[in-house]
């Protein structure tokens, strides 16, 4: 059984994207003309916001940034665990950074509503649920300026979100990051929206992939941290499928360090997870278009990825 899925029917070339000429990057007329066809599909205020009203006790939520665009404004929320100290390991977990991706942003607040409070007399737990709140109302991997807010984190940053979220680490009393997950999906979506409209952007030609059918890892390709993985993978796949690797021995093009890991230059690619400098980081990749899984089932495997990999940080 292949570990992907196709993410074409038929045979041929795929249609052009139906904004910009093929070749050609798009300039602000096209930009603009892709930001007209986005709708808001769902709430974050009704999501996200109202759920972070009833916290752990002692848990505090702060508002690191306002987001405008146009008529549409975001506060941007992180949430602290109590009792913060200096010399204490601190742990950043990130969702909702492409705002499509919905387990990334109900797993991290399931997170915070069934387990933070697990480790927060070890920890300095630090939870931002939504990175990318506009496109979490548009279920879009981009910001409304056509960037991707995961391609962002650098110095300057094109994104703001991705810029907010590092001025706020860069403003806490921590001595360092111990660990940094960041929740995300891989989706049918990728394959029939946002890599198409990418290659479009960008004036590349679009070359199809196959999407992985499972739960797999990114790790850091200068920092692999293969046991680190493994644990989280050992621990989620009890929850739901793991990807396949490839006959090839790849995922997505890339080779697998180990089944259901692959790796990424995230600080070269500006990836959430080069951040920080935490030893410990890895992006989650959860399929929810597969046949074998739910939507309660993907956000349990976010949760058992951010336990299991707190687990293996702190030796329990």
């Amino acid at each position: 059984m292949s570990g992907t899925r196709p993410a074409q029917s038929g045979g041929g070339s795929p249609p052009p994207y139906p904004i910009g000429t093929p070749g050609l990057p798009w300039g602000a007329a096209e930009r603009a003309l892709w930001l007209a066809r986005q709708q808001r599909l769902r709430s974050h205020r009704r999501d996200v916001l109202q759920p972070l009203e009833a916290l752990p006790t002692g848990f505090e939520s702060l508002t690191y940034g306002r987001l405008q665009y146009g008529d549409d404004r975001y506060p941007l929320v992180a949430v602290r665990s109590p009792g913060w100290q200096p010399g204490r390991p601190t742990v950043l977990v990130t969702g909702g950074v492409h705002g499509y991706e919905t387990s990334g942003v109900h797993g991290a607040l399931q997170f915070l509503r069934e387990r933070a409070a697990d480790y927060s007399a070890r920890v300095n737990l630090l939870v931002v649920p939504c990175v990318s709140p506009w496109g979490y109302e548009r279920i879009h991997r981009w910001n409304a300026e056509a960037v991707d807010p995961n391609r962002a984190f650098r110095t300057p940053s094109p994104a703001h979100e991705a810029s907010l979220l590092m001025d706020l680490l860069a403003s806490l009393p921590v001595e360092r990051f111990l660990l940094h997950i960041d929740l995300h999906e891989t989706t049918d979506s990728d394959e029939s929206e946002f890599r198409p409209a990418l290659a479009a952007r960008d004036g590349k030609p679009f070359e199809p992939a196959r999407i992985p059918d499972g739960f797999y890892l990114v790790g850091d390709s200068g920092n692999p941290q293969l046991p680190f993985q493994q644990a989280i993978i050992a621990a989620v796949a009890a929850v739901t499928a793991i990807a396949p690797t490839e006959a090839d021995g790849t995922l997505l093009g890339e080779p697998c360090l180990a089944p259901g890991v692959i790796l990424y230059p995230c600080r070269r690619l500006g990836l959430c997870v080069a951040a920080t400098n935490a030893p410990f980081t890895t992006t989650t990749e959860v399929y929810p278009d597969s046949p074998r899984t739910t939507p309660a089932e993907c956000n349990a495997a976010q949760v058992t990825a951010v336990t299991a990999a707190l687990d293996f940080v702190l030796g329990s």
